[in-house]
C-alpha cells in the first residue's frame, strides 16, 4: 500500500557549519545548478511513479485568521523571521515511511553556494488518512 508524505522546504536553509549561505547570496549560475537538481530529482520521481506534484514558493506571505462573523479576516505579515517561512514542497507516494525518508535525505543534498550540497533540512509530513503507515 503506497502512502502519501509531504515533504517541506523551509527558509530555514542549512546548519551554519555545513553551507548555510543564505539563497538570494547565491551567483546566478549556483542558483541555476540548485534548480536544475530539483528539476532532475522530481523527473526521477516522475518515471518511477513516486512523484504527485511539487511547487516552489516566494518568501512573501501573509497570515489569515477568521475574525468574527461579518468582520473581515485578520491579516498580519509579512514578518522578517523566515525560519519557518516554507520555501517549497513536494508530495510523493512512496511505499514505506523508510523511503520517504531516504528520498528527503537525497532532496536535502541540493547544491548550494560554491555547488555544495546545503543539508537543509526538510521536513517529512504523512497525509493524515484513517490509518497511520508511519513505522518508526
Amino acid at each position: 500500500m503506497m502512502a502519501k508524505y509531504l515533504l517541506l522546504k523551509h527558509y530555514r536553509g542549512a546548519p551554519a557549519s555545513v553551507n548555510d549561505v543564505p539563497m538570494d547570496q547565491w551567483t546566478p549560475e549556483e542558483l541555476s545548478a540548485h534548480v536544475r537538481y530539483m528539476q532532475d530529482f522530481a523527473a526521477r520521481l516522475e518515471g518511477t511513479g513516486e512523484l504527485v506534484d511539487c511547487q516552489a514558493l516566494s518568501p512573501e506571505g501573509t497570515f489569515v485568521r477568521y475574525d468574527g462573523e461579518g468582520r473581515p479576516p485578520v491579516t498580519d505579515g509579512p514578518f522578517a523571521e523566515t525560519k519557518d517561512v516554507i520555501a517549497g514542497w513536494m508530495v510523493i507516494d512512496v511505499e514505506t515511511y523508510e523511503r520517504a525518508l531516504e528520498l528527503a535525505g537525497e532532496l536535502s543534498a541540493a547544491p548550494g553556494a560554491g555547488g555544495k550540497p546545503i543539508h537543509e533540512w526538510l521536513e517529512v509530513r504523512p497525509f493524515l488518512t484513517a490509518h497511520s503507515t508511519i513505522t518508526e
